[in-house]
Formats: C-alpha cells, structure tokens, sequence
C-alpha cells in the first residue's frame, strides 16, 4: 500500500474548491471559504465521554472573530461533558479545531465544521478524553514499533422505518447482499454514504446485511410496528486515530440522515432474538515505510502479524469492557451465529474471535481471466492483508476500543511471548468440522459484570505508561457493572415464554442509542 496524505474523497467540495489535500488546509484557506461561501457559523465536533459526538455552534460576527475562533478554540465545562471523570471545580477546557477535519456540514448550508481536540488550561492535551487517549497510544505505538497500525471498521446498524409497502416481501434473516425492491433502503443509504464518503474519503462499499424484521414490538413508541433492514458500511483503511474520528463522524450522519427522512437508527448489538445482531469488526493492518508487511516474501503471515494476533488474543477478554458495553451485547455472543465465544483465531472462519480474511496475496488481476481483451496492468490491490477483531459490536465506545487495540499491537510485537501465544491460540481449518475443538480455547467474559471484573484484573495493560487513566479505567468498569447482568440469563429461563420474550425486548431495546 502506498503512503498518501490525509485526503478526504477525490470530490470532497472542500478539497476541491481549495485545490489541496486536507493536510495542507491552513487559516487562511479557511477564512477565505468562509468568505466565498457566505458562512454564517463554526461547528466545533468534539466526542464526550459516551462516545457521541457533541457540538458547539460560533455565529460569525467579522472575519478577526472567525479568525479568533479557528486559532485559539473556545472554552467549556468539561464536567458535563466527562461527569464523574473531571472536577466541577476544575472542569473549563479549550476544544481547538484540527484544520484537516474541516468539512461543509451536508445538513446545514450555512455552517463550517471541524473536529476538534481537547486541551487544559496549561495549553496540554486533556489526559482523560478518549480522542487524546487514543492520540496517545497511537504515539506510543509508533515510537516502540516503528510501524503504523491502520484500521477499517465495518459499521453495521438497523435502519429503522414505517411499513409503507409490502410487496416483495424480504425472508427473515435473508437480506445479505439483497439489492431493491426486496430491499427498500437503498436511497436513503445512498444519501448517507454520499455524505460520509465525501467528508471522510473512506468507504469502502455499501451492502444490505442479514438481519430484517418485518415488524417490530417494542414498548419504546419510536419504533414499535416499524419495519427494520440491516446495512452496512465499510471503510478503506485509515491510521487509528483517523478511522476512530471517521466512525464517530459517520455514526453522526447515518443519524440525522435518517432523522431528516422520519426514520431512526440503531447500533445496537442487537434488536430482536433470532436475527442478527449489529457487529461492529475491525480490520487491522501493520504499515511500515507505507507498506503493508502483513505477509512474508513466501506468502504466510509475517512475524508482526502473528504478534498482533497474539496482543489481541492476551487482550481479548478484556477488550470486551470497551467493545461490548451493554447487556445485550452478550445475546450477539452466542454460539452459531457467527459471532465469537472463545479466544482462538483462524483462517477466515466467521466463528473465531480473530480472523484471517482473503488478502489478495495469492492472486491479481482476476478480471483479466474473464476479460481477455485487457491489455493494461493492474493498478495494485487498495489495501491487501488484514486481520480482523470480530467481538466488538454496535455498543463500542469507539476511541477507547480502538486505543486499547492499538496497546494490544504494540504488547505483541514487543513481547518475546507474544508468537508463543499466537501458536497456541490458532484453530486449524478442521474446526470447522470439528466445532467441539473450540472447547479447548478459553470463553470471552459472557456478560458486563464478568467483563468488569477481567478489566479492573488487567488494567495494567492498559495503563502502563499513562495511556489509559485510571480514572477512565474506573468509569469504564462501573458503566458494565451498572447492567447488573451477571444472573440476567438465570432470570430469563426462570421466565414462561412469552414473558421472558418481552424481558428480552425490553434488555436490547433500552440501549437504542447509548453510543
């Protein structure tokens, strides 16, 4: 893979109508769009200790007001933003704009968006916030390795709206890769992944996926006898750090997309039993000089990859306290339905925790076999070998998962242990056949409370070098241990039927919208 710099998509208005990539994007670029688009106001994103993304509207006075704004930031109370975490006695921090994230907001003309980043009044980078975490890891990673670990995500979630028409009827659990009429999502997919491809330069595709439910029964009234198709979007690969502000971003534009067409959205990790849950996977993958070195010169993994595989496998458990936050993430991790229980990885089995996927390292240039008349030479595979972590879920509090990710990489390509635990932790191709081999791999914590405890056991990990602060450690293992579900699956077989039926919708339906 070649190096490119931080460019948002080939049409990005913003990119175009400056004529550079983002990186370049100075003030003074800025104030001139400001002047040559009539903007009214500054958006400043900012993600929150929930891992949603926040906003500050700045009305645009003069342009040494705008001027103000872009070089010095604005002030706020960081203990609403990151209560329990910051003092109410010591919480203003400054939020300053990264200029390479400015983006036209798609759902208000008049506006000039940044993400911003969080500093104290000593003009540091705020320890506790989960973009500067992750900003730290990242650093760390790279100081120690000499590589670069990027990433995609696969974003998964229901799309959720009235039931207009019932022609061409989709089979429940039957929606992979469905296209129209079955499917009747697809303009308004398309209007999403407009947006986010032009303000982010990093989807990969878009597809229907398996989860559908004609009808919906919810006590919560916003979604009660809606219908629900499941989509997703992928993501080219992008340095940590940028595929973490591309998913928060992206989550944020699915939503108001589908709030502006009078239908909501969920990532939760799941909606109704017996249909797909909403993944959320990531595809890692170890650069070096801009290269991919997932694979040797003789075509297996190469070394770094196996130690990635073992970081992940030592940190998977525990993992889980940032990727698969709430009750319900627990009713997706259940076996036969291609989400992970226990700690093994293989090649390309759907069931494993880590998974080693098709990587265009054997094969190029398919289309020439069946187009003869193709003279010209490939022009390279966009991204090849990666492996994938396939617990998290829509849960995910995205930062803190993708920071502990990238601690994980860095123990393992650090750690003489590491290939050691990689050996150990690989299931061959016979599993599947053999699914009672699985028995032999360790389990994944099976509810929040359980997940809590590994964490608080393993901080360490996560705190060495001050990366992870204590106290975000702390609030991570109390917002698990506020499900209080440990005995949640003893509770719903003590139930009748159809009671435990009903317990179960309201358990995944309480967590529509948490992240």
């Amino acid at each position: 893979m070649t190096s490119v710099k931080h460019c948002y998509s080939l049409n990005s208005p913003l990119c175009e109508l400056l004529d550079k990539p983002a990186d370049e994007f100075s003030r003074s670029d800025l104030i001139g769009v400001i002047e040559k688009k009539d903007i009214e106001r500054i958006t400043f994103h900012y993600t929150a200790l929930d891992g949603r993304l926040k906003e500050l509207k700045l009305p645009i006075s003069n342009r040494h007001q705008a001027e103000s704004i872009l070089a010095e930031g604005e002030r706020l109370d960081g203990s609403s933003l990151f209560k329990g975490i910051v003092d109410a006695t010591l919480s203003d921090l400054y939020v300053v704009p990264e200029y390479r994230s400015a983006f036209l907001n798609p759902f208000d003309s008049g506006s000039l968006d940044f993400i911003c980043r969080y500093f104290t009044k000593e003009g540091d980078r705020a320890p506790f916030t989960l973009d500067n975490i992750l900003y730290r890891a990242d650093q760390s990673f790279r100081e120690k390795t000499g590589l670069r670990l990027s990433v995609l995500g696969e974003l998964e979630f229901f799309l959720i709206s009235p039931v207009e028409s019932d022609v061409f009827h989709l089979e429940r659990q039957k929606g992979y890769h469905e296209s129209a009429p079955f499917i009747k999502s697809g303009v308004l997919l398309n209007q999403m992944v407009r947006h986010i491809a032009q303000i982010t330069g990093a989807v990969k595709y878009t597809h229907s996926e398996v989860g559908s439910i004609d009808c919906i029964i919810s006590e919560r009234k916003e979604i009660d006898g809606r219908r629900a198709e499941q989509l997703e979007v992928e993501f080219l690969t992008k340095p940590v750090v940028d595929m973490a502000d591309a998913l928060v971003l992206s989550r944020w534009i699915i939503r108001n997309t589908a709030f502006l067409n009078g239908c909501d959205v969920t990532f939760t990790p799941k909606l109704e039993k017996g249909v797909a849950g909403n993944g959320f996977h990531f595809h890692l993958e170890l650069e070096k000089s801009g290269r991919n070195i997932m694979r040797s010169e003789e075509g297996e993994l190469s070394p770094p990859a196996l130690g990635l595989i073992g970081g992940l496998c030592k940190h998977a458990d525990s993992l889980t306290a940032f990727g698969n936050t709430v009750a319900s993430s627990y009713m997706r991790l259940v076996p036969d339905q291609e989400a992970p229980t226990r700690i093994f990885w293989s090649d390309m089995n759907r069931s494993a925790l880590i998974r080693v996927p098709l990587g265009w390292t054997d094969v190029h240039h398919l289309a020439k076999k069946i187009n003869p008349q193709e003279d010209s030479e490939s022009p390279g595979v966009l991204n090849g070998q990666t492996v994938e972590l396939r617990s998290p879920d829509g849960s995910a509090l995205i930062h803190l998962l993708l920071a502990g990710i990238t601690m994980a990489a860095e123990w393992g390509l650090n750690s003489s242990g590491a290939l050691d635990i990689a050996k150990k932790y690989y299931a061959g191709s016979d599993i599947l056949s053999h699914p009672e081999k699985a028995a032999d791999f360790p389990m994944l914590p099976s509810n929040c409370v359980k997940s809590s405890r590994v964490l608080l056991e393993n901080r360490d990990l996560y705190e060495r070098n001050g990366i992870f602060p204590s106290g975000v450690i702390d609030y991570a293992a109390k917002l698990l241990q506020a499900e209080n579900d440990e005995m949640m699956q003893q509770k719903l077989n003590d139930l009748p039927l159809n009671d435990r039926l009903n317990e179960i919708r309201k358990i995944m339906h309480r967590s529509l919208h948490r992240h």
